[in-house]
């Protein structure tokens, strides 16, 4: 269970993000649609990448994470998703001058392509095993707080019957398009897992956020063969 668990969300967050520059053409068009249709849509094409990839993956896989990776910049704002795992770490920006402002400023674009470069390459792979699941888009909820905040739920039908849950927390950008904020699977919930891992490594690290950065796919790519042993 833990090897699903792991590999699932993760993958189907790579095959999601890859393929939503299919329904991102234009600023007109995404405007129009809403959090529950950019999931089925980039759900569908997803599959044909997927498909596509089973037949060259083994002669040229740079080709799989090249075209995953100049998807990804479609729908993710890395900047936002590096600023909200730091949590505490980048807020105290607030309190340093123009100089530390600005060391963190760069250490938070560091670690947001450190964070895209580790999921291209450590769970990539995990997309084209699990190609073959069914997935159905359950419907979209609004949330109380603002009509630009949404949750999207799925249902992905994996080995012997089981039945996987995943919500995908979307927020929509001033341009109209929907963008993936955060992903929970059953009860994982990445945003707070990623947010907390960041804080253990800082408190260890003595708040030397470059080591932090330098250490954080070696130590996310550890924790995933734990669970996958587990």
């Amino acid at each position: 269970m833990y090897r699903n668990l792991v590999w699932l969300p993760l993958a189907t967050l790579i095959g999601l993000l890859s393929a939503f520059s299919a329904a991102n053409a234009s600023d007109e068009a995404t405007t129009a649609i809403g959090p529950a249709e950019v999931i089925s849509g980039v759900t569908a094409e997803v599959m044909s990448v997927v498909a596509e990839a089973n037949t060259y993956f083994e002669s040229d896989p740079e080709r799989y994470y090249r075209e995953i990776d100049d998807a990804l910049a479609s729908l993710v704002d890395w900047r936002g998703f590096a600023t909200a795992v730091m949590g505490q770490y980048y807020s105290r920006g607030k309190s340093l001058d123009q100089t530390g402002r600005q060391t963190l400023k760069a250490q938070r674009d560091r670690f947001a392509v450190v964070l895209r470069e580790g999921l291209i390459q450590s769970y990539a792979k995990g997309l084209l095993a699990f190609g073959g699941a069914q997935m159905e888009v359950m419907g979209a909820e609004a949330s109380p707080e603002s009509t630009r905040i949404a949750s999207v739920t799925q249902a992905v039908y994996g080995e012997a019957d089981r039945v996987y849950t995943i919500r995908y927390q979307m927020g929509q950008y001033r341009d109209g398009s929907w963008k993936l904020r955060n992903l929970i699977i059953e009860t994982i919930n990445l945003g707070e897992i990623y947010r907390n891992q960041f804080n253990a490594l800082a408190q260890s690290a003595e708040g030397d956020l470059d080591l932090v950065i330098d250490q954080w796919n070696a130590t996310i790519a550890q924790q995933a063969e734990d669970l996958v042993r587990d």
